[in-house]
């Protein structure tokens, strides 16, 4: 049997909300020193209001090399390209859009393949009122120092 458990770290990245009315979840920059690879699951729940081409979700991926400045924090972010990740192809860093109550509850698997350091993922409401739960979970894999077995 192969042992996954004891070779990725999963990271709640942003913990289960609902966002909505103009409460969009803060964005959340992940780190990825220490591993060479890395899957963020985007999991959304059913939808508060309706979600149209009006009132809708995205969400938008950017990457940065570590900075010059100030070592161990983030340069200047850019959008994500679509050389950059797996399962979605980006327009302008948008990685998702969630803009019809049939495309609710899923999760979408997006695999980071650029070669920076730091990713940040933000959550943006368009509209009024499209409620809707989500969180990210990030799993980082091929860890340079593995965790310890438990």
């Amino acid at each position: 049997m192969k042992d996954l458990y004891n070779n990725i770290i999963a990271e709640q990245s942003i913990a289960p909300v609902v966002g909505g009315n103009g409460t969009a979840p803060t964005a959340v920059e992940v780190d990825l020193a220490g591993c060479n690879s890395v899957v963020f699951l985007i999991s959304t729940g059913i939808e508060g209001s309706s979600l149209d081409e009006t009132n809708y979700w995205t969400w938008k991926m950017e990457h940065a090399d570590e900075s010059t400045v100030t070592p161990g924090t983030a340069g200047s972010y850019a959008n994500v390209a679509a050389a950059d990740v797996l399962g979605v192809t980006p327009a302008s860093g948008i990685v998702l859009t969630i803009d019809a109550d049939t495309e609710t509850p899923q999760i979408t698997k997006i695999g980071y393949v650029g070669g920076k350091r730091f990713v940040k993922i933000t959550p943006a409401e368009t509209g009024t009122g499209p409620d809707l739960p989500q969180a990210v979970i990030t799993v980082k894999g091929n860890l340079l120092d593995a965790p310890p077995i438990v």
